[in-house]
């Protein structure tokens, strides 16, 4: 490895813990939700909006994160960032109320929006095209990274509040469990923020800004001598083909020459949550639940998750530049589907029961003379069995208990619902979930990179935003089987369309992919 592509790694190693931070703030709240629940006495439409609320904001800062970023640079935007993740990680750790919790993590959706589009740009700025597909699929390691390390973070707090040392009452890991998880996320947030001023401007950005001294200063360290001319050269050309001092309206978007590499872009935002992604990454304890296995071992399975998406977002990276974006994404999408199917199987199989026996271990979480009424009988769904349980308990009860309840009455493999849901997490860590940003940083033309990806972005957020939402009410609603049958049959959808409309974009510089997908440049 040369000196300059060493450079590149470390810029790409400080600018992706953006996405560390993305990875841990969506994630940690799948272990806060089965407390703030009955803590605030939520409806599940409630608690989807816990969980939804950051991507809301996200979705917002996603239209206006890449205009920003044209005028005020990268690294600027990413700053903004850091310190918002840090003032939501805190406002979340001491909210009193469920309004205040929104609004706190609604102030870190702007920072996640923001770092989600501008990071894999920066990174992909910088890097030449032998590394390209390595380096920006590194921001999306680190965003698994941070999921893996939210899991954890939330078990590990969890078995803390339980513990009888000293130490652990006195920090209150057990009365303010939640808490805890939330405000981790102040530590990194500030080691980003400190961290973003060793990092140079985006020397792309700064030829658009006429600074051209500067960015040639930047291109020497990541570029070899002898490539140094070709590569300026080659910028240039491309910007001069697109009048950059002018402001880029949002209706060249839609212009005849940008239509293949939109509907590629379209397509791949909708589908890489469609599939019910963050349904799995925001809700991981909760569906572990509903296959009966009880609170503990589905934060524990939990940590399963993180550790499958973060080994097969490893493989991504490795393999991205030698077998191709297009291969690894039609591979990748034929395991969602055939996982997703799996676990609507598996859970279609399931009936529920409560047995006499079971009644005396109940004792300790709800009223058992109130569940008498259903014991012996079986249900064949998880709805009817809730719906019942909420009949006799009532909701808030049912709520509360429902993890325990399931336990005792649920049969079912959840072997089998282990793996669907593990199957699914690999086959999207090393497809759409890294190739995706590769992607969007690939096949839109310099002039317009900012704003197109943000506007991709803004659906793949909005898209995301509404899976996260529905999805407990889904639950409840649908049940767990029908739920991920969609699933998979969006999946399958996305396939085709796939198979039939994506080139290959490896090892072609940005300049190249515009001539290539581009069939009529014009200057605006």
């Amino acid at each position: 490895m040369t000196k300059q592509d060493r450079y590149t790694v470390k810029l790409t190693m400080i600018v992706a813990l953006g996405g560390f931070l993305m990875g841990f703030d969506a994630s940690v709240i799948s272990g806060v939700i089965k407390f703030i629940e009955p803590e605030f006495n939520l409806s599940k439409l409630q608690l989807g909006w816990a969980v939804s609320s950051l991507t809301l904001t996200s979705t917002l800062a996603m239209m206006i994160a890449g205009p920003l970023s044209t005028h005020y640079g990268r690294r600027t935007i990413l700053k903004w960032a850091a310190l918002l993740y840090a003032v939501s990680a805190i406002g979340s750790a001491l909210a009193p109320d469920f309004t205040t919790l929104v609004i706190a993590r609604m102030l870190g959706g702007f920072g996640v929006g923001a770092s989600l589009i501008i990071a894999p740009v920066y990174i992909a700025e910088i890097s030449q095209p032998h590394l390209r597909g390595r380096m920006v699929s590194f921001n999306q390691l680190n965003i698994v990274l941070g999921i893996s390390v939210a899991f954890f973070t939330n078990y590990l707090i969890l078995q803390w509040g339980k513990s009888d040392a000293a130490w652990a009452q006195l920090l209150g890991f057990g009365a303010y469990n939640w808490r805890w998880m939330l405000g981790l996320e102040t530590i990194p947030a500030v080691i980003y923020f400190v961290a973003l001023f060793a990092v140079p401007r985006s020397p792309r950005w700064l030829f658009m800004k006429n600074k051209v001294e500067e960015a040639r200063q930047v291109l020497a360290r990541i570029t070899v001598d002898q490539k140094l001319e070709e590569l300026i050269q080659s910028i240039r050309k491309s910007l001069d083909a697109n009048d950059t001092s002018k402001k880029v309206p949002f209706t060249q978007l839609f212009k005849p020459a940008l239509r293949l590499v939109l509907i590629i872009g379209i397509t791949v935002a909708v589908l890489q949550q469609i599939t019910g992604i963050n349904s799995v990454f925001f809700y991981a304890p909760m569906i572990f639940e509903q296959s009966g296995i009880g609170a503990d071992a589905s934060f524990s399975q939990a940590i399963l998750v993180g550790l499958t998406n973060l080994l097969f977002t490893i493989f991504a990276i490795l393999f991205i530049d030698r077998f191709g974006r297009k291969l690894l994404l039609i591979g990748g999408l034929s395991g969602i589907a055939v996982s997703m199917f799996v676990l609507a199987w598996g859970f279609h199989q399931a009936t529920y029961t409560i047995q006499e026996n079971a009644l005396e271990e109940l004792a300790g979480y709800v009223s058992v003379e109130k569940i008498k009424p259903i014991v012996g009988l079986t249900y064949e769904s998880d709805v009817a069995f809730k719906e019942a349980l909420s009949i006799n308990l009532g909701s808030d009860e049912a709520v509360r208990a429902e993890g325990e309840l399931l336990k005792a009455a649920a049969t079912m493999n959840p072997l089998l619902i282990l793996g669907g849901i593990l199957g699914f997490v690999a086959s999207f860590a090393i497809s759409i979930g890294p190739v995706m940003w590769v992607l969007f940083s690939e096949i839109f033309p310099n002039y317009i990179r900012g704003l197109a990806i943000s506007f991709v972005g803004f659906i793949n957020s909005g898209v995301s935003f509404l899976v996260q939402l529905v999805f407990p009410w889904e639950l409840a609603s649908f049940g767990s089987a029908l739920t991920f049958l969609i699933y998979g049959l969006f999946a399958v959808i996305g396939l085709i369309i796939i198979s039939s409309l994506l080139p290959e974009t490896k090892n072609k510089s940005l300049e190249e992919l515009e001539i290539m997908l581009i069939k009529e440049p014009r200057k605006i």
